[in-house]
């Protein structure tokens, strides 16, 4: 029955984005985020996006809630738009200018042969940082965790592909090539905004949850820098490089990155994807007497 529904889910993908191909891209966006508008609302996903949102702010009001989880549902689906039809969203973004002192900071690194980590969220269009890095000479590779659904999988990577190599498959041989990549002069972009069970405790928005040392681990051990960036498109895109993180410790480094993120999910709320769990640990109830 597993196997039936993920080619029911494959096959319904397919159809939809052979549907919207004949439309420019923009539009397309528009299409594919006003259906998974619908499925979130009409999902446990809903459910999952309220539950975080009222752990991180108890007292955000039920209209408030409502339509932030009708922004997060469209803004995945023009996340995932661009993913999907990489080709276009890189010729789209092809043109535009980062801001922000940590771009200086990536090329300086790139001139002296040294490596880098890139460290964003599921924020905004963060594929976008990937594509400027590529267009300006400094391509970036990604982790990635091949995806549960096989039919699913094909498209997903074909579209992280476009946007930087090496794409790396998470795990210990993943590791080993990410060290190689990063000690010849590469670079790589990360995502540690989401739970990992051996993590670090420290705050996010406010809560405690599971953080990843590896980026701060890695830029420490390899005396590269560890540049925050992130893509947010609020009507008008825009791929800001942030200072890079002093090189302390791992855990004060990422502590930084995760206030660095939650200053600009506090901004711009819908923008981040609240499907994920990211705050386990902090939920665990005191058993009732």
């Amino acid at each position: 029955m597993k196997q039936l529904s993920y080619w029911i889910q494959g096959l319904t993908l397919r159809g939809l984005l052979a549907l919207v191909a004949m439309f420019p891209l923009p539009h397309r966006r528009r299409i594919v985020g006003w259906v998974t508008e619908k499925v979130v609302r009409h999902s446990p996903l809903r459910h999952r996006i309220t539950d975080n949102l009222h752990h991180v702010w108890p007292d955000i009001s039920e209209d408030r809630c409502d339509a932030i989880v009708t922004e997060v549902g469209r803004n995945v689906g023009r996340s995932l738009t661009g993913i999907w039809f990489n080709a276009e969203f890189a010729d789209e973004v092809a043109n535009l200018r980062p801001d922000g002192p940590g771009w200086e900071a990536l090329r300086a690194a790139k001139a002296h042969g040294r490596g880098a980590i890139v460290v964003s969220g599921h924020f905004g269009q963060w594929e976008a940082i990937r594509h400027v890095l590529k267009a300006a000479g400094m391509e970036a590779g990604a982790i990635y965790r091949p995806n549960n659904n096989p039919y699913y999988e094909p498209i997903f990577r074909s579209g992280i592909d476009l946007g930087g190599q090496p794409i790396i498959p998470k795990g210990r041989a993943g590791y080993r090539t990410m060290i190689g990549h990063l000690r010849s002069g590469g670079f790589m972009a990360l995502l540690p905004d989401q739970h990992i069970g051996d993590g670090s405790a420290m705050p996010f928005l406010g809560q405690d949850a599971k953080t990843s040392l590896a980026a701060a681990e890695l830029a420490l051990r390899y005396d590269i820098p560890l540049v925050p960036a992130f893509a947010p498109d609020d009507g008008e895109l825009r791929v800001v490089f942030e200072e890079p993180i002093p090189p302390t410790d791992a855990k004060t480094m990422m502590r930084a990155f995760n206030d660095r993120l939650s200053s600009w999910v506090t901004r711009y709320p819908s923008q981040w994807h609240w499907l994920h769990q990211r705050w386990k640990i902090s939920r665990v109830k005191t058993p009732k007497p």
